[in-house]
């Protein structure tokens, strides 16, 4: 474990929901980052929530408090790599994952994460917070 962490979507929504163990987590973690991809998931279900701009705001502050990672060149060809990848051994996972991965393996980061389609994806390093 490096102490670098890059949240998922599942990790930051049990944040919002002051999930203890991801209080834990957090409290071991050198540095923490958070996909423009998981932002955009997140604004995603606030704007289909009953409490729409509550849930905007709450993600709004969310976002200027989080160091952000979004993709680049280097992230589109880890991304191609992947996706290739995962085609071949016929074990596809959701594009918004593959970004997601894609940010781990460029960053040598370690995702926390509930879902366990990424353990179908090569060479990143996982936790369950």
């Amino acid at each position: 474990m490096n102490g670098r962490f890059l949240l998922d979507t599942n990790i930051v929504v049990a944040l919002f929901a002051e999930d203890s163990s991801v209080q834990q987590g957090l409290l071991k973690a050198e540095q923490v980052f958070v996909p423009s991809i998981v932002l955009g998931e997140l604004y995603y279900g606030a704007q289909k929530s009953l409490r729409k701009e509550e849930n905007i705001a709450r993600v709004d502050e969310f976002a200027a408090a989080s160091s952000v990672l979004g993709p680049s060149v280097a992230t589109a060809k880890e991304y191609g790599e992947i996706k290739n990848a995962l085609f071949n051994q016929g074990h596809p996972i959701p594009d918004n994952g593959i970004w997601i991965a894609a940010l781990t393996k460029q960053y040598g980061v370690t995702l926390v994460t509930r879902d366990e389609h990424f353990k179908e994806v090569e060479g990143i390093t996982i936790e369950t917070w």
